[in-house]
């Protein structure tokens, strides 16, 4: 168990919930959505599809779940990416970065001898274990922002609590998706579904462990 971990006393006596936040194309493409340079690995060369869609009243949705975290959970990628960005952002009215940049840090990665956007954790070896204990920790939610590789290994896992995804109204045809073909199989929990005035509609599940499955009869009544 990583030792940085302090916990919250807000959350005292309650596990952390383990969440998911994810932009989609509505092809289901997770890849580069904040710029055309954010992501073009593989050839993705449509990055920045998400942009156009970006509101005043999804940044205040994305403020409010940002301020249920106690904790953040990357992908190497991802946290890269952030680790390079979110450090400059200094305007104190900005809704995210005090947030972002404060927050305990966790990355699962091979890779990474060091991390220096503080405080972070590099988690290696069996990362589905160690965020299972992260899990176990009294706070309120662990997030997972983008990093759809490692959101792809935790909900195969069956670790994931809820899922917000949000689905920005474009194709873009390829890309690296957050559900791929012979994914494992997962039931989920519609809780909450919403639309935006740019256009976004917003999904928000919470896990129901495997699919249940049955046959359409014509003509029966569900009661």
């Amino acid at each position: 168990m990583p030792n940085r971990w302090t916990g919250n006393q807000h959350g005292r006596g309650i596990t952390m919930r383990l969440t998911l936040t994810e932009f989609l194309t509505l092809d289901g493409v997770t890849q580069g959505p904040g710029s055309p340079e954010e992501d073009t690995s593989d050839g993705f060369s449509q990055g920045g599809w998400f942009v156009p869609y970006l509101d005043e009243d999804f940044i205040q949705i994305a403020a409010n779940w940002l301020g249920e975290a106690d904790a953040l959970l990357f992908g190497s990628r991802t946290y890269v990416n952030f680790a390079r960005d979110w450090p400059r952002i200094t305007d104190p009215d900005d809704p995210f970065s005090e947030k972002m940049n404060g927050l305990p840090k966790f990355v699962a990665s091979h890779s990474l001898a060091q991390a220096g956007w503080a405080p972070t954790t590099i988690l290696s070896g069996d990362v589905p274990a160690q965020v299972a204990e992260l899990k176990r920790q009294p706070g309120r939610e662990l997030q997972i922002h983008g990093s759809a590789r490692l959101a792809q290994s935790l909900l195969g896992a069956e670790l994931i609590d809820e899922l917000r995804l949000v689905i920005a109204p474009v194709v873009v045809g390829n890309g690296r998706r957050l559900f791929p073909a012979g994914g494992a199989p997962a039931g989920l929990r519609l809780v909450r579904n919403e639309t935006t005035p740019g256009g976004l509609a917003i999904l928000v599940f919470e896990s129901a462990g495997l699919p249940t499955y049955g046959t359409y009869e014509p003509g029966s009544s569900r009661g």
